[in-house]
């Protein structure tokens, strides 16, 4: 088969590649029809994420058709339409029975990650029971596609971890992909107003046509917060940029007794500001997606609550992973959103 393989910090080639082969009872193999870059797989070919061997097909977002299914395998079956989470669960460690699928002892990140990924022809997905969802028939592989990984994670880690609530005032610093995912599912909460921060303007403008009330660079966030807020601050601030200054923006514009949820992936530290928040009683939360939300987020697509193809920028063929990944990692130029690429 042909995959994007890495090889390497600032090395990955659509080359031909080993099919994957069933491994344990628990596997499924998937002819992979679309699939789509992250920015984390940017951060793995920059070299950010050193425990990626070299020779790792990338990809942890895919939707395709069930080719095969180990013996232990209930849920799905050959021919099945399904999309693959981006976090593989056992089911059964310490932290899979606690619903935390994404520090899964046996698996977690391990697509794209410790194991080949699904930016090929056909890719191997582990402990399927808790990590492949069937798709109904009436909705596309662009309508589901970011389910896998961005949909997920900023509504989980972002507005559910954030406990957004009807008329917050939330404010989301970063309007990349994962950040105007955020913007999308917050409306499902109903909050007051959703400020989006961001240094670009067309992100700006992006995130307005999905429903944020607000977007404006981080000079300008300060006075329309505390406008908005009688000076008090944000109610939740999400971090969705992954990087030290706005993760420090977001600690400083929300209120007393709120909350602050990370979701950027961070690659250097940031200062965590206590001499000014340890008297705040605010709550900060951290991590990646148990993707146990796929199921309501898919009912709420299918019945036309929001539409995550706004997200999409570009639509390639499979064999152009190469071009695709020029595209996203060139996004100040090309406007790049989220690139889908699809057989």
């Amino acid at each position: 088969m042909k995959a994007l393989v890495y090889d390497g910090p600032g090395q990955i080639e659509w080359r031909e590649h080993p099919d994957p082969k069933i491994q344990e009872d628990t596997d499924i193999l998937l002819r992979v029809t679309s699939t789509t870059i992250c920015g984390s797989d940017t951060h793995i070919i920059k070299g950010g994420v050193p425990d990626t061997p070299n020779g790792t097909v990338l990809g942890h977002e895919g939707v395709g058709i069930v080719e095969e299914v180990g013996a232990a395998v209930r849920n799905v079956r050959a021919g099945d339409r399904v999309l693959a989470a981006c976090v593989s669960a056992c089911g059964y460690c310490r932290f899979c029975t606690s619903g935390l699928y994404g520090q899964c002892l046996n698996g977690g990140w391990a697509l794209g990650h410790h194991i080949d990924g699904l930016q090929a022809e056909f890719g191997r997905v582990p402990f399927a029971q808790n990590s492949v969802y069937k798709i109904p028939d009436e909705l596309t592989d662009e309508q589901v596609i970011f389910l896998t990984d961005i949909l997920a994670t900023g509504y989980e880690v972002g507005v559910l971890r954030g406990q957004v609530t009807p008329g917050d005032t939330i404010v989301i610093v970063g309007a990349g992909p994962v950040g105007l995912s955020t913007v999308l599912t917050a409306q499902l909460f109903s909050p007051a107003n959703i400020v989006v921060v961001d240094l670009v303007e067309n992100r700006r403008r992006k995130a307005l046509e999905l429903g944020a009330t607000h977007a404006v660079g981080p000079d300008e966030v300060h006075d329309l917060v505390a406008e908005l807020t009688g000076g008090l601050g944000a109610d939740v601030t999400i971090e969705a940029a992954g990087f030290p200054k706005p993760f420090e923006l977001a600690t400083e514009l929300v209120r007393p007794g709120g909350r602050i949820a990370n979701i950027g992936v961070h690659e250097e530290p940031a200062t965590l500001h206590l001499e000014t928040l340890w008297a705040k009683q605010i709550t900060l939360t951290t991590g990646i997606p148990s993707a146990l939300s796929v199921p309501s987020l898919m009912k709420a697509i299918t019945a036309g609550t929001f539409d995550p193809t706004a997200l999409i920028s570009h639509r390639l063929s499979l064999s152009d992973m190469e071009k695709g990944y020029d595209i996203f990692k060139n996004a100040a130029e090309t406007d790049a959103l989220k690139v889908v690429l699809s057989q």
